[in-house]
């Protein structure tokens, strides 16, 4: 397996994961800055989840940007960190 293939499905697999994350964030019961403050709490988490997710993407992308084949035992690795991200 090349890395192009590994990598597609890492980033398909991390945006899914992104979005699923933004689904949990719910609109301010008012549109204030009241409502707003209220969420804070959610958005910080939301915004530290993203920033994770983000590092572990872009170490990810320059990872398999030097990897000219994929072995079994990469293959799975990627696939246990995947698992761990989508926790």
């Amino acid at each position: 397996m090349g890395a192009s293939r590994l990598e597609s499905f890492s980033d398909g697999v991390m945006a899914v994961i992104i979005t699923i994350m933004a689904i949990n964030l719910h609109p301010p019961a008012h549109a204030n800055w009241r409502g707003l403050e209220q969420r804070l709490p959610d958005l910080a988490i939301y915004a530290l989840s993203f920033a994770a997710v983000a590092i572990y993407w872009n170490n990810h992308h320059h990872l398999l940007r030097v990897t000219a084949t994929i072995s079994a035992a990469v293959m799975w690795s990627n696939l246990l960190l995947l698992f761990w991200l989508s926790l």
